[in-house]
């Protein structure tokens, strides 16, 4: 006897609004045969966003896994079709081996967008594997890559973070890893905790760091805003409703890295001495990098020893 919530409804047959009829072709274009689990894709916002193949195979599975089976069930209903539906959320997953031995030829949707990203359905890729089931990834929709390009931050390179931790020493260790590094960050955050989030990049990334927030993505009120950090959680301190969709630019070039290891200037001043620069140029390369000029000079002499070095200027 199952613990899980499910709807054992006929499969509708009726052709979806503005797709093609299932019974033309289905058994060329139709889901391969045998046990296997598919990750599907739904909508972020606007319902018209889901794939025909994801029609498809939601049409032919045994089932439909889903976080909420009210969220689904709607989305199911939309597209015509009658299916069970079986909760696997974060605290439901244990159910997974029963589900699938159940329902051998299963389709997984999260609640929108893409499974396996920020949510549990890469756990259920890894329970399927486990017992040799085939599994498939559709592509479809997401909301990092659109809130991504909608930034018009540095695209070339970016590090997708999820949800931060709510608090603590991980979530500072996070805060400090995304400040530091040079490639633009993507996270997602919850409407009511995104004003605190955006103040604590502030103060780790600097007030003045581009960003952009992106909200309600494909729906009516869709909004992108960009600006610096400080901005930003200004604009949104007292909260906001919708998906919430942060982008964050990378460390600017001429700023230090705060977790990059403190140079050995002994070794650089010898470098730069086989190089053969002068006493004076050593001691000056090591002032920029922020030594006192009589400590970089006496440096400087060290690695030029035999050299006519040249007198200190006045201090």
């Amino acid at each position: 006897m199952t613990d899980w919530p499910v709807s054992d409804k006929p499969v509708s047959d009726r052709p979806v609004a503005g797709l093609p009829d299932p019974a033309a072709g289905a058994r060329e274009t139709g889901p391969e045969s045998g046990p296997r689990v598919w990750l599907v894709p739904t909508p972020v916002g606007n319902l018209g966003d889901i794939t025909l193949r994801a029609v498809e195979v939601l049409r032919g599975a045994d089932a439909v896994a889903c976080e909420d089976t009210r969220r689904s069930g709607a989305l199911l209903s939309h597209l015509g079709l009658q299916k069970p539906l079986v909760r696997l959320d974060a605290h439901t997953m244990r159910r997974a081996p029963a589900v699938l031995e159940k329902y051998p030829r299963l389709a997984y949707v999260s609640d929108a967008g893409t499974p396996g990203v920020s949510d549990p359905g890469s756990e259920l890729v890894a329970a399927a594997l486990a017992v040799d089931i085939p599994v498939e990834v559709l592509p479809g929709a997401t909301a990092f890559v659109p809130a991504l390009v909608l930034s018009g931050l540095d695209t070339g390179r970016f590090t997708f973070e999820g949800f931060l931790p709510r608090s603590g020493r991980e979530r500072k260790t996070r805060l400090s890893a995304l400040a530091a590094r040079p490639e633009t960050s993507v996270l997602y955050e919850s409407p009511h905790r995104l004003g605190a989030t955006l103040g604590d990049l502030a103060s780790v990334c600097g007030d003045s760091r581009p960003a952009s927030v992106t909200r309600e993505l494909s729906k009516r009120f869709e909004e992108t805003a960009r600006g610096p950090l400080h901005e930003l959680a200004a604009r949104f301190a007292a909260g906001v409703r919708g998906e919430i969709v942060v982008v964050v630019a990378g460390r600017p070039p001429g700023e230090a890295d705060p977790d990059a290891p403190a140079p050995d200037h002994a070794v650089q001043a010898l470098s730069w001495a086989a190089q053969g620069k002068t006493a004076r140029d050593i001691r000056d390369l090591l002032m920029a990098q922020g030594l006192r000029k009589n400590d970089a000079y006496a440096l400087a002499l060290r690695a030029t020893e035999g050299a006519e070095p040249s007198p200190p200027d006045p201090a």
